[in-house]
């Protein structure tokens, strides 16, 4: 059975990033888009990483334009809007897909661990118009991403504990990053 450190996924300057080398730290895993609505959402990931990255915290930023084309630009635009605009410390990853035939496969294995508890997180009636299309060309699949900042976050051991709507703010589950990290 496959676990999060059997993947590898490319940076954002084309190098390879071996999920391995990551082994005993807690890790939020999101999918990001720099003009969404959800983007503010940055402020809150980037508190966590000050607060806790010491303590074995690390971000996994993967931008993705799946969803209404938010995420427009090349990895290094994407990356110099989210350090100017948000102060981000960590990296952002390459750009990716998180749904469909050229879905990240770490994202399948996301989606896998745990299933769609989003359903009731998008209230605007477009953004979900928009949801079903792609849901639809994409067959509905298994634990189907909604929308830009789903969350996941892992344990130490690798174990994938926690999936967020893109509603979720950050600061509403700070309490599950901190028992993770200073567990």
């Amino acid at each position: 059975m496959a676990t999060i450190y059997d993947f590898k996924v490319k940076k954002r300057d084309g190098s390879e990033l071996d999920l391995a080398t990551l082994k005993g730290k807690v890790l939020l895993i999101v999918n990001t888009a720099t003009g969404c609505g959800f983007t503010p959402q940055y402020e809150g990931i980037e508190k966590f990483y000050e607060e806790y990255h010491d303590k074995g915290f690390e971000v996994l930023d993967f931008p993705c334009d799946q969803f209404g084309h938010q995420a427009p630009g090349d990895n290094d635009e994407i990356h110099e809007f989210c350090t100017a605009k948000y102060k981000t410390q960590f990296d952002q990853l390459a750009k990716i897909e998180v749904n469909g035939d050229k879905a990240e496969p770490i994202w399948n294995f996301l989606k896998e661990a745990i299933q769609d508890e989003e359903v009731k997180g998008l209230a605007n009636k477009a953004a979900m118009a928009t949801v079903s299309k792609i849901a639809k060309a994409t067959g509905g699949e298994k634990g189907f991403i909604r929308w830009n900042f789903t969350k996941f976050l892992v344990d130490r051991e690798g174990n994938v504990v926690g999936r967020y709507a893109p509603t979720t703010k950050p600061e509403e589950f700070e309490g599950k990053v901190r028992e993770l990290v200073e567990g």
